[in-house]
């Protein structure tokens, strides 16, 4: 299987079967900003596109995926030889919601989670079983991604994930109810004038109330151009007189 490539060097391997990477990965790991050497585990990884990233930006940092399905779990493990990254980062196929019995509490210092947006039964069609799984929580709730961040989390920790704007009363409440306080919060949108496509939320294990709500990440231009922060994201060089835009991944705005 050919490998994609972005931001000019971190191999991931793709499989139209599957959840394919989306522009949800990506703004996740610009927006988790972990610090230097930290521990982190990747809940609901797939094929570990914010796992790598975050990997490869620091070679002191440890990443640990856990992933339910075999199937990305196989393509994250040959990704994770292919950028020579087996000594630093951990694949492991199991359950979240088996949480207590594959990791010790506080075994990490940063959560990253890209979950399943749509409850069960909420009219969504999947073109899979493997996409139902990874879009749906048939398998995986807000309430089972919390319960295992605060187990995984060292007090001081912090979980950073993404979802739908329409969830956000509801992962607020539940993140609080699990110790996990909301700390940073940005909306994403597709144009200045669009509503928000995407919600990104920092929060904090034994965290004080107080929540940063930031300005919007917005991805494209009025004209439909890529946006500053789209190209600093996917690091595409600005347009000029003697260079075009670099080849970007195939994600939809």
């Amino acid at each position: 299987m050919k490998p994609e490539f972005f931001r000019d060097r971190i191999a991931l391997l793709q499989s139209e079967a599957l959840f394919r990477l989306g522009t949800d990965a990506m703004v996740l790991a610009d927006f988790a900003r972990i610090p230097r050497g930290a521990a982190v585990c990747d809940l609901c990884a797939g094929t570990g596109a914010v796992g790598l990233l975050l990997s490869a930006e620091d070679p002191a940092r440890r990443v640990t995926a856990v992933e339910l399905q075999e199937a990305p779990c196989g393509l994250l493990r040959q990704a994770v030889d292919r950028n020579g990254l087996k000594d630093r980062f951990t694949v492991i196929c199991g359950d979240l919601r088996e949480h207590r019995s594959l990791f010790a509490p506080g075994s990490f210092r940063c959560v990253v989670c890209n979950p399943p947006y749509y409850p069960e039964g909420a009219g969504f069609a999947a073109e899979s079983e493997a996409v139902a799984i990874a879009k749906t929580e048939r398998c995986c709730t807000l309430e089972d991604v919390a319960a295992a961040s605060a187990w995984l989390l060292q007090t001081g920790g912090s979980l950073d994930l993404v979802h739908k704007p329409e969830r956000l009363t509801d992962l607020l409440c539940t993140l609080r109810t699990h110790g996990l306080e909301p700390k940073r919060l940005r909306l994403v949108v597709h144009k200045p004038e669009a509503k928000p496509s995407l919600v990104l939320l920092r929060a904090v294990k034994g965290g004080k109330p107080g929540l940063d709500l930031q300005n919007p990440l917005i991805l494209q231009n009025p004209d439909g151009t890529p946006s500053a922060e789209y190209r600093r994201i996917y690091h595409i060089p600005q347009e000029g007189p003697d260079r075009g835009p670099s080849c970007s991944p195939e994600v939809s705005l």
